[in-house]
């Protein structure tokens, strides 16, 4: 009841104080006849309140969205299925769904009717120019009576997720080369002694088959090794991207990070059609979002968009190199780069050194704003990729994604040594 008083709504708050007001004037001037009309006054919201905070609604709500990943600036739909078990008089629902400012504005919706055996199913749309995860949710609900004199909240404190990824652009097909045939198995290992058998097995990586671990050898080396000749062929990359905030210009959406993360989306797409397994290296290292041991391309589209769509600029000054080990190099290396001081050339060097092929991405950064504080000398980083053996070109902000992707393979003519870079037609 307390908690239905609080609700009273203007309406209802204008009743109590016209019913006093007419009881006051009415004790004033003796007219018994005013008295009833401000008592009718003043008890119909008492008694709405009463009623209301006396009801049960038993309401349930499923949200569904669909697709749960978008890319930026496509629509996702929302739908919601409400239902009300409860036995409770008929009354008017009021929805407010709590979505992030980026996914437009709060959905509001106002229902009637709702009563014992209540069903009813709304939607509406959401979409974010700005990729990230976000949360659809929680929803609030406004029970009110028929007569708009009190409204109760209600909340439902479920969300469901959203990923908005990067935008993507389709890649013309260039040849790439670099790239070990197989499972990233380019090093089979092989023991002093054992069976000939030991030579085909591996140690055991995520996501490699259970029923492909070879126990004996297993037994012996003490880690987990599977049988190498049942893992298919199939080609790898390395995707890598500059994520540190020293390396970049702009601000939001308009900076050059947001044009490096779009851009090396739209690689790990290529690559994965082409039939590539891919990973995704950050300035802070590997993350989970790939893995050379996906095989089918839907799954690693996915998989690097989903990581790609939370990636942030990090303070970190340097690179991290710690991924550049015997097991986790070789194969082709796409690299996603900002602006490159001196202190980055031996970690790029050692990048090439590792990779079959080397191609490169290199924003002229100078172009999206100016340094940040504290950031110090730094230059483009395509000619001095193309000096030390990397098929590189530069990208500016109006220039096309596609046309420099092609313009990497007339940039490797003539061998990775004598590599050269040229600028993109605006």
């Amino acid at each position: 009841m307390l908690e239905a008083l609080a609700g009273l709504t203007t309406r209802g708050r204008a009743f109590v104080a016209a019913g006093v007001t007419a009881i006051v004037c009415a004790s004033i001037l003796d007219q018994t006849t005013l008295v009833r009309v401000g008592v009718l006054v003043l008890v119909l919201p008492l008694i709405t309140a009463y009623v209301v905070g006396r009801s049960r609604y038993q309401l349930s709500l499923v949200r569904t969205v669909t697709p749960q990943l978008v890319s930026a600036g496509q629509p996702a739909r929302v739908d919601l299925a409400l239902a009300n078990e409860g036995r409770a008089p008929k009354g008017v629902l009021m929805l407010e769904d709590q979505l992030p400012y980026v996914l437009g504005s709060r959905p509001r919706f106002v229902l009637e009717g709702v009563g014992h055996g209540w069903r009813r199913r709304v939607s509406y749309q959401v979409r974010s120019d700005v990729r990230g995860r976000f949360e659809i949710g929680p929803m609030r609900v406004r029970v009110g009576d028929p007569f708009g004199l009190v409204e109760v909240e209600r909340a439902f404190q479920t969300a469901v997720p959203l990923t908005v990824t990067p935008r993507t652009v389709p890649l013309p097909t260039i040849p790439l080369g670099g790239a070990w045939t197989g499972s990233g198995d380019n090093r089979p290992r092989a023991f002093a002694t054992g069976s000939a058998e030991d030579v085909t097995v591996r140690e055991y990586r995520r996501g490699d088959d259970l029923r492909r671990v070879h126990w004996r050898s297993s037994a012996r080396m003490g880690e987990l090794m599977v049988r190498r000749e049942e893992q298919p062929w199939q080609s790898r990359a390395t995707l890598f991207l500059d994520n540190r905030a020293v390396a970049h210009r702009g601000q939001g959406v308009a900076s050059s990070l947001e044009a490096a993360v779009s851009a090396a989306a739209s690689i790990a797409v290529h690559l994965g059609h082409r039939g590539f397994t891919v990973r995704l290296v950050t300035a802070t290292g590997e993350e989970s979002g790939g893995s050379w041991h996906a095989r089918d391309a839907e799954l690693i589209s996915r998989a690097l968009l989903e990581a790609l769509a939370v990636v942030e600029a990090v303070p970190a000054p340097r690179v991290d190199s710690g991924w550049l080990t015997e097991h986790g190099t070789g194969g082709l290396t796409v690299a996603v780069l900002g602006a490159v001081a001196p202190t980055d050339l031996p970690v790029l060097r050692r990048m090439q050194h590792h990779a079959g092929a080397a191609l490169a991405v290199a924003l002229d950064v100078d172009a999206w704003g100016t340094a940040g504080s504290g950031a110090g000398p730094r230059q483009s980083a395509a000619p001095l990729l193309a000096q030390h053996g990397w098929r590189a070109v530069p990208l500016r902000p109006h220039d096309r994604l596609d046309a420099a992707w092609q313009e990497l393979a007339r940039a490797g003519v003539g061998g990775a040594g004598r590599a050269t870079y040229s600028g993109v037609g605006r």
